[in-house]
């Protein structure tokens, strides 16, 4: 639930949250959810990401010690800017570097810099085309980048049916809740649990579908499960916390927040989540068209 900084200047550039015609109303109830997570500074990506597949972990010598002490998702400002600038200095040096390439387009998603993001990772799917993980991250980027069709194809093609991945699985699902098809996108993230029962980077996946779907108690409780997984990433404390301040319990927000930013962020991310809850009334509206 990472508000400040960055995500708080994306929320700038976009201005106010655009007036849906009223059309179709399960269309304009999930375009309101989907506008709330923006303004949240939603991904991967849910780090409200929505499309969640897992940390980087960098196995080469180069991207050993390129990595930075913490995960890109929960840095500050600062932080995240001397870490791009370790990975892009690596990626400068060997960018066919495989783990390289994947740990810096990572690094460039969290600070909001998809399109180059992007671009790096088409350069990392050039030089290993055949490499599984490789193209469920270029799917990822291009998810971030906003190019869902593109992103859904490059997932599917680097799917195996006799060898089933649950990370693309599961990275599927995700898109497919952004392409406002949250059934299907469910069947996948069960069938990714069936292949890795308990992963959170799954149940994260997961919670923030119901979340979308305006569940917000199925997805406090699925986020709390993939919390309480062992390895359970930063960003899945961030999720839950999301989905239990959105409720309007804000100290309980704070206090799960805080374990994975630093108290003034924490502090920080729930005073601006409750000022927009109270200006926009945006959840209500939210409630207003479930009953309508």
């Amino acid at each position: 639930m990472r508000l400040t900084e960055r995500p708080l200047a994306r929320a700038e550039r976009g201005g106010a949250a655009p007036n849906y015609a009223p059309a179709r109303r399960g269309a304009r109830h999930r375009s309101l959810a989907v506008a709330l997570l923006a303004l949240l500074a939603a991904g991967g990506c849910t780090q409200t990401s929505r499309m969640h597949t897992g940390s980087i972990k960098p196995q080469g010598t180069a991207a050993r010690e390129a990595t930075p002490a913490r995960d890109p998702a929960t840095m500050t400002a600062g932080q995240l800017d001397g870490a791009l600038r370790i990975y892009g200095a690596s990626y400068e040096r060997d960018p066919k570097n495989r783990d390289v390439g994947l740990a810096y387009a990572s690094a460039l998603q969290s600070a909001g810099r998809n399109d180059q993001s992007l671009a790096v990772m088409q350069q990392v799917a050039i030089s290993h085309p055949k490499d599984r993980e490789v193209l469920g991250a270029y799917g990822k980027a291009l998810a971030a980048a906003g190019d869902l069709p593109r992103a859904l194809e490059t997932v599917r093609r680097a799917q195996t049916p006799d060898r089933p991945d649950w990370r693309l699985l599961s990275a599927e699902g995700a898109i497919l809740d952004q392409l406002g098809q949250p059934d299907k996108a469910r069947v996948l993230y069960q069938k990714a649990l069936t292949l890795e029962p308990n992963e959170p980077s799954i149940l994260s996946n997961y919670g923030m579908s119901q979340l979308l779907a305006n569940d917000l108690k199925g997805a406090e409780a699925t986020l709390a499960r993939a919390a309480a997984q062992p390895g359970a990433d930063p960003r899945v404390r961030q999720n839950l916390a999301l989905a239990i301040g959105l409720q309007g319990r804000f100290g309980e927000a704070e206090t799960i927040a805080s374990n994975v930013l630093s108290p003034e962020e924490a502090q920080a991310n729930v005073a601006y989540l409750r000022q927009m809850l109270s200006q926009r009334n945006t959840w209500g509206e939210l409630e207003n068209e479930g009953r309508g």
